[in-house]
């Protein structure tokens, strides 16, 4: 098992941008697949982004394709989500999840995550 911890969350204006940064303790990171997902309230927890243990293979909700980015640094333990042209329904708790040996983005499929960063963006 691995633990998650989220940071990079905050207020921004619509239009804006924000970088989300997914660390590591204990395993090596780059086993895992590591996977963003977000809920906001009163709604199911959805996916957002994956992207496999190398970062040959992404995957992206089509809500945030085209602004969203998600990417790694193994050597770092590290994983990101970088999000542009932020828009206000994409006010939610972001987190992050990893999985050792998935590809998909179903949340029942990821049996580690982190305690989650909000994600507030106003009009």
């Amino acid at each position: 098992q691995v633990q998650l911890v989220e940071s990079g969350g905050g207020t921004v204006q619509a239009g804006g941008s924000l970088r989300l940064s997914c660390t590591t303790s204990g395993r090596t990171f780059s086993v895992y697949t590591v996977a963003w997902f977000r809920q906001a309230p009163g709604q199911e927890r959805e996916f957002v982004a994956y992207m496999t243990r190398s970062g040959g293979t992404t995957r992206y909700a089509d809500s945030v394709k085209g602004r969203f980015t998600i990417s790694r640094d193994n050597a770092l333990n590290a994983a990101y989500l970088q999000m542009n042209s932020l828009k206000p329904e994409d006010t939610a708790v972001y987190y992050c999840a990893a999985a050792i040996g998935v590809i998909g983005v179903g949340r029942g499929l990821y049996p580690n995550w982190g305690q989650g960063t909000q994600v507030t963006v106003s009009s």
